[in-house]
């Protein structure tokens, strides 16, 4: 039993409700089953976003579904709001997407399957793109921006990367050199961005595969950013699969035949993607897997880091 939800589900009308948590690494994510389906819950992770920025990822998760884009809708309360703070914590309930993830899905596919979820993914993905450029945010909106300065200003969004502690001499002289050289490369790439509202973590995990249909879910750190870069962040995890190059070419083919991009800068936000990686790490290096995710991300940032700089 969990006080808060118990309280969240009398502020929603839902008391007779059962509930089980099903996932509890960022935001604690509670299953909500009622005679009429399933919902969603969650419990936000204090400090992360403020409510206005909240409130502005459900208007603009609505706002998507009703485009077409299969995300998760929010449910409003008795009050006829879609967000509450119980016992300081932020809460909300969403529709339930069924499915699996796409990273269980992959696991069990062949290569031919892979390259298939990834075309989908890309027309799936340029098509959201298309939804939020179309969109007309509220006035009041306000979400994060994965822009220069978020990606390498002085506080990044995702913490200093070249500042991990377990970076080498070697490794800390490589990501400062890459932070100065792509410092550059964005300047002069600003002139005439693909820029609008994106994601910012479609990874396999957050996106769930149900038959033929994709549905993206955790819009946690979805804000402004380029456009190139949510295609990085869908591709990082996979740079050292056997098909990488099958699922990076169906992930371009996929959103190209519903949108352009220029693909001129996706080394960098490749490389860009994977510094971020050993930054978000810093504060989790007490984890059970901390130290070992670690290695792994300095060591995919530090070669992609080298390979940009050339």
């Amino acid at each position: 039993m969990n006080a808060t939800v118990d309280k969240a589900l009398h502020l929603w009308g839902l008391e007779d409700a059962t509930y089980a948590l099903v996932a509890a690494r960022e935001n604690a994510i509670y299953k909500v089953t009622t005679p009429h389906g399933a919902l969603a819950l969650r419990l936000h992770r204090h400090g992360y976003r403020t409510n206005a920025e909240l409130a502005s990822e459900l208007v603009w998760m609505k706002g998507a579904g009703d485009a077409g884009i299969s995300v998760p809708g929010p449910l409003a309360s008795r009050t006829g709001d879609v967000m509450h703070v119980i016992d300081s914590i932020q809460v909300d309930v969403l529709t339930w997407l069924s499915g699996e993830t796409l990273d269980v899905v992959l696991s069990k596919s062949d290569t031919k399957p892979r390259a298939a979820y990834f075309q989908t993914l890309g027309t799936v993905m340029a098509r959201f793109h298309q939804t939020c450029d179309a969109w007309q945010p509220p006035k009041d909106f306000t979400r994060c921006a994965w822009d220069a300065e978020g990606l390498l200003g002085k506080t990044p969004l995702w913490d200093r990367f070249w500042d991990n502690p377990a970076l080498s001499n070697a490794d800390s002289r490589v990501l400062m050199a890459f932070r100065q050289t792509a410092q550059a490369a964005l300047a002069d790439h600003a002139k005439d961005p693909d820029y609008g509202l994106i994601h910012a973590d479609l990874v396999a995990a957050n996106v769930m595969v149900d038959g033929p249909d994709l549905h993206f879910i955790d819009f946690d750190d979805g804000g402004y950013g380029y456009r190139c870069f949510e295609l990085a962040t869908a591709l990082l995890k996979h740079i050292d699969a056997p098909d990488y190059a099958d699922l990076k070419q169906a992930l371009i083919r996929g959103y190209t035949s519903i949108r352009d991009i220029d693909l001129g800068q996706l080394d960098l936000f490749m490389a860009l993607r994977a510094a971020t990686y050993v930054g978000w790490n810093i504060s989790r290096m007490c984890e059970d897997d901390g130290a070992a995710r670690n290695a792994r991300f300095i060591t995919t940032a530090t070669r992609l880091a080298k390979d940009f700089i050339g």
